[in-house]
């Protein structure tokens, strides 16, 4: 990667005997959607402060657009926008008049404060609600606040930590778009903390599996798959109606097809292992043979997949080690019994 944007070499930050960061190591490009996944209390926020400049690290550098954050961290600041999980304003005010306020205190000219105010409620889908009091204001329409007040300051780089926390479903859609968006639109530099799953997969290029202040694995989501489930990171299910005789005969001819590793068939199924997703051609090739079929059940190795056999490998880790499984416990207890 040439020139990245945040590079963060041997991170580590401690409270007392506990590594809450362990020698992080990351690199993040220009334009890039990066996912930080991983449970609450993994140090996810933690790594965030000492990237913005916020708390000294132990050990190790974070480079933000080539600066350093600990030695010279109001540089940082005014390249960074950031969004916590928690946002706050003042509830006296109307959303238009805190995001006024955001802007002198970042130094914008008065004379273009309010116009830029307004056009960046627009982009965050907040034109109708900007002269409405902040205490009037849902979780959601704070949190897209939150968002106007990172974008009012045309930051290069932007790290929201848990942004879509309160938000209905169909306004998370739109933010993740957003946000994506954004990012391809203006180059933006993302860096989005989260321990939603599906979220981080919708919108990320890559991600990161944060567990126990360590970075387990980082990659897109297809070269993680292949590393875990090999060349057979994509299964495809075809239910028939007919005798599995009738396709027995055409099985040798099936694995020829491009992609298919493996063939497994059951009693109205015929299970197939696939090393891309070929569901059109699987499909195709049993029209052909004039086999009826009945459904079709695709399952693709995704981000859920990945981030439980990577958590389930440390937590196995750890045990071996004899080092304290406390927060791995909690997490399958909870996830387990939901």
């Amino acid at each position: 990667m040439e020139s990245p944007i945040i590079e963060l070499d041997g991170l580590t930050k401690n409270y007392g005997s506990v590594k809450a960061v362990d020698n992080l190591c990351l690199k993040i490009g220009r334009g890039e959607i990066f996912g930080l996944l991983g449970p609450n209390g993994a140090g996810k926020t933690t790594a965030i402060l000492m990237i913005l400049g916020l708390s000294e690290p132990a050990a190790g550098i974070a480079r933000v657009c080539g600066v350093n954050a600990s030695s010279d961290p109001i540089a940082v600041k005014r390249k960074v926008g950031y969004m916590p999980d928690s946002v706050g304003f003042y509830d006296d005010m109307t959303a238009l008049e805190n995001l006024m306020y955001i802007g002198r205190l970042n130094g914008i000219a008065e004379h273009e404060i309010e116009s830029r105010a307004r056009k960046t409620m627009e982009i965050v889908g907040l034109s109708e609600e900007m002269h409405k009091k902040t205490s009037a204001c849902s979780r959601g329409m704070k949190q897209r606040l939150g968002f106007a007040d990172v974008l009012i300051r045309e930051p290069e780089v932007i790290i929201l930590d848990e942004p879509t926390l309160g938000i209905d479903p169909s306004g998370v859609k739109e933010f993740l778009s957003l946000i994506r968006r954004l990012s391809r639109q203006q180059g933006l530099t993302v860096l989005l903390s989260s321990h939603h799953l599906h979220q981080v997969q919708q919108v990320c290029d890559r991600v990161g599996i944060f567990v126990d202040g360590r970075l387990l694995v980082e990659g897109d989501i297809g070269t993680l798959s292949r590393n875990l489930f090999g060349e057979e990171s994509y299964v495809v299910q075809i239910t028939i109606r007919d005798p599995l005789s009738a396709f027995e005969e055409h099985a040798e001819e099936l694995r020829k097809l491009d992609g298919i590793r493996n063939i497994a068939v059951g009693e109205n199924t015929v299970e197939l292992s696939c090393r891309e997703d070929v569901t059109p051609d699987i499909v195709r090739f049993f029209v052909q043979k004039g086999l009826n079929i009945t459904g079709v059940h695709k399952k693709e190795f995704g981000l859920d997949e990945i981030y439980h056999r990577y958590f389930e490998n440390n937590q196995k880790k750890h045990i071996s080690h004899g080092k304290s499984t406390g927060l791995f416990q909690r997490f399958f207890f909870k996830r387990n019994n939901a």
